[in-house]
């Protein structure tokens, strides 16, 4: 049977033998549904329209992206560590071509996910690398398609290799978590927070697409969970949006003051 895939936002299903008769993640008022309406496609058709890019950021980071433009368009990031290598977060397209690169690259010892909004193609990832798939609980709801490879994590942070740990700050969702590089004193927010244009801020959104802002106590609490970590530069899931790759401590902590108190008065703040 084939496995339908939201063209909307990416997220792959169990295999049946008719399309889905809505997507979860679209219907939720953080996404949407186009005016055109649900549309479905399936990982053989992506593959016939789509191939992956490789991009390197910054050593042992490289970005993996799908192209032309496909869902919500987020990319991958492949962490290459001592102990091992980590992807964080995840597209919809894995074909032939990625498989083989990331397995000359040293193949994956885990897979780990922000929030629900990334889960595309979960499932295939996890048995293609045979490796676990690093879910927090608090989202579990949102998985379309069940799998042994999911392991959904609980409380607030979790190692995944040494010097690579997830943090779940919450906010975009219960689960929202970024990944925490300490070697490279880096962050991989995921939507936890969004690089903005400038580079020299970040957003904190319930809604991006929807433009619907968190509360400002969501934003103190989660400024103070940043507060505490060792952090320079930080690594959007856009291409688009960029990183910023020094100072992000200090972006982060402007960002928290113009969110809670609006931008004239964290501007004249001392």
């Amino acid at each position: 049977m084939p496995q339908f895939m939201c063209e909307t936002c990416g997220q792959q299903h169990a295999p049946r033998e008719a399309p889905p008769p809505r997507c979860m993640i679209c219907d939720d008022d953080r996404q949407f549904v186009p005016v055109t309406g649900q549309r479905w496609t399936t990982p053989e058709n992506l593959a016939a329209r789509h191939s992956n890019m490789f991009r390197q950021l910054a050593p042992g980071l490289i970005a993996i992206s799908t192209v032309p433009h496909f869902g919500i368009g987020q990319r991958a990031l492949l962490v290459q560590t001592p102990s091992g290598n980590v992807l964080w977060d995840c597209i919809s397209l894995l074909d032939e071509a990625t498989i083989s690169i990331i397995r000359a690259l040293g193949g994956l010892k885990a897979i780990a996910i922000s929030h629900p909004h990334f889960y595309s193609a979960i499932a295939s990832w996890g048995r293609a690398f045979d490796c676990p798939v690093l879910l927090h609980e608090a989202d579990r709801d949102w998985v379309a398609e069940p799998d042994s490879h999911l392991d959904f994590w609980h409380g607030d942070s979790r190692e995944v290799l040494p010097g690579v740990t997830l943090h779940r700050l919450g906010g975009h969702f219960p689960g929202s978590s970024l990944l925490h590089w300490a070697e490279r004193r880096a962050l991989l927010p995921g939507d936890t927070m969004l690089v903005t244009p400038d580079r020299r801020h970040v957003a904190f959104m319930w809604s991006y697409p929807n433009y619907v802002p968190l509360p400002a106590a969501e934003v103190t609490r989660i400024g103070s969970r940043l507060a505490v970590l060792d952090f320079d530069a930080i690594y959007s899931p856009f291409a688009d949006r960029g990183h910023i790759v020094r100072d992000a401590k200090a972006a982060v902590a402007r960002s928290v003051e113009r969110h809670i108190h609006g931008p004239q008065q964290a501007r004249t703040s001392p």
